[in-house]
């Protein structure tokens, strides 16, 4: 069997719950001839229990400091990114980092004002969250933000709008690496509505 693709999420306090979930959902399922394609983890700062939106309390598997090499990182969105991450130069630099090691870096929600503050959507089509498109409009005039979207794909940077538009993306990279036929496939399995195009 091939090596597995590692995807890595990473998740923290306040993180919006289905940023997160709905990603790792739709990469998990991913099969070809019964077999896993995706080895899906979730990646934290430190290791202590966290609260995501509405009181959901996660363990990520990996820290900063152990997690495997990824071939693909997703930062999401939600309360704890726009308010709290985006101060964390920790964090900041993991993601920097991590762009120059992985083969896509992908945000869900306002996980791409992180993306932003890392300096990495200057230059480059991008969107987020419909409430929060102004802002990065305004805070990070480089970026050209994208409206009426569920994502952008500028190659090895992705961006998605608000909660669910993670999994069109996830599944739009799907498409990508494996084809159409096994996205439709995964898409059909979790019964979910998408034309794949």
């Amino acid at each position: 069997m091939t090596k597995k693709i590692n995807v890595g999420i990473f998740i923290f306090n306040e993180v919006e719950v289905l940023d997160f979930a709905g990603p790792f959902e739709v990469f998990s399922l991913v099969e070809d001839n019964n077999q896993k394609i995706f080895n899906v983890i979730t990646i934290g700062e430190g290791n202590k229990l966290l609260s995501a939106r509405n009181g959901l309390k996660v363990h990520s598997d990996y820290l900063f400091n152990n997690h495997p090499k990824l071939d693909i990182l997703i930062i999401p969105g939600g309360y704890g990114a726009e308010h709290i991450e985006i101060k964390n130069k920790c964090l900041l630099n993991w993601i920097k980092e991590q762009s120059n090691k992985v083969q896509i870096l992908a945000s869900v929600c306002t996980g791409a004002l992180l993306l932003a503050e890392c300096g990495l959507l200057n230059n480059k089509k991008a969107t987020t969250h419909w409430m929060d498109l102004d802002r990065l409009e305004q805070d990070y005039p480089k970026i050209e933000v994208v409206r009426d979207v569920k994502f952008v794909d500028e190659g090895n940077l992705l961006t998605s709008g608000g909660i669910s538009a993670g999994i069109n993306m996830s599944f739009h990279i799907i498409k990508r690496l494996l084809g159409k036929e096994i996205a439709e496939h995964t898409a059909k399995r979790m019964e979910y509505d998408i034309v794949i195009k």
